[in-house]
């Protein structure tokens, strides 16, 4: 990251902050030192940058390796703390859960986002476990994040967003996700994951979509697929 990063954090922050005036709640939950995991919800694609605009240190969050091709994406994402992955399920999903764990490892933050993708109806959907597993491997607490606005701030399809509307950052008091059993397990999976949503939750206020946010199955054994118990990560 270097100093890429550190210019554009001095940089980009405060201007961000002048011009979006963030309303940001309980920014004394947040470890200033140490491992921490921001877990929150998801509805814009600039819920990537007002997390690290609210944070009171830095923070970093993984983006699709294609927007690193370009220089120009390339300066901005790391600039902003973007690390570039390849996003998907199964090994995919594995590896970003792995790159995560060395920046923890590092004393690092990194933000998260449960629900796996943007909701597009501005439901809260159910999480995914890999923050969960992440959190129970690695010891490191979570902070739950509200996010409200930034889908009016910066809509699916806006290429740029407004200043006519204001968001609200929520950071939520630490989770210990250890009570819940062991990173192997799969019942502390659901459970630790189940606690970060419901905190989620009661930051945001969304309406509660109870099902996954995931894209339409695609032929007949994507469905079953979809359809048969499995865990997602």
């Amino acid at each position: 990251m270097g100093a890429t990063y550190a210019l554009g954090r001095s940089l980009i922050r405060p201007l961000a902050r002048a011009i979006y005036r963030p309303h940001i709640e309980g920014r004394e939950n947040v470890p200033r030192t140490g491992p921490v995991i921001f877990a929150s919800n998801h509805l814009s694609f600039i819920d990537s940058i007002a997390i690290p605009v609210a944070a009171p240190r830095p923070v970093h969050f993984m983006a699709k390796s294609t927007y690193f091709e370009k220089w120009a994406s390339r300066q901005f994402f790391t600039a902003i703390g973007a690390i570039p992955v390849e996003r998907g399920a199964g090994q995919k999903a594995l590896d970003a859960l792995d790159q995560q764990r060395v920046l923890l490892e590092d004393g690092r933050a990194v933000a998260l986002y449960p629900e796996g993708t943007r909701s597009l109806d501005g439901r809260l959907y159910k999480g995914r476990t890999g923050v969960a597993f992440l959190a129970l491997q690695t010891g490191a607490p979570v902070v739950p994040v509200g996010l409200i606005g930034t889908d009016k701030v910066m809509p699916v399809g806006a290429k740029v967003p407004t200043t006519k509307e204001r968001i609200t950052v929520r950071f939520g008091a630490p989770l210990d996700l250890s009570p819940h059993g062991p990173a192997t397990s799969g019942r502390a999976r659901r459970g630790a994951t189940d606690e970060i949503m419901a905190a989620i939750h009661a930051l945001s206020e969304q309406e509660l979509a109870n099902a996954y946010n995931e894209a339409p199955a695609q032929g007949p054994l994507e469905r079953i697929k979809q359809a048969l118990p499995h865990e997602r990560l």
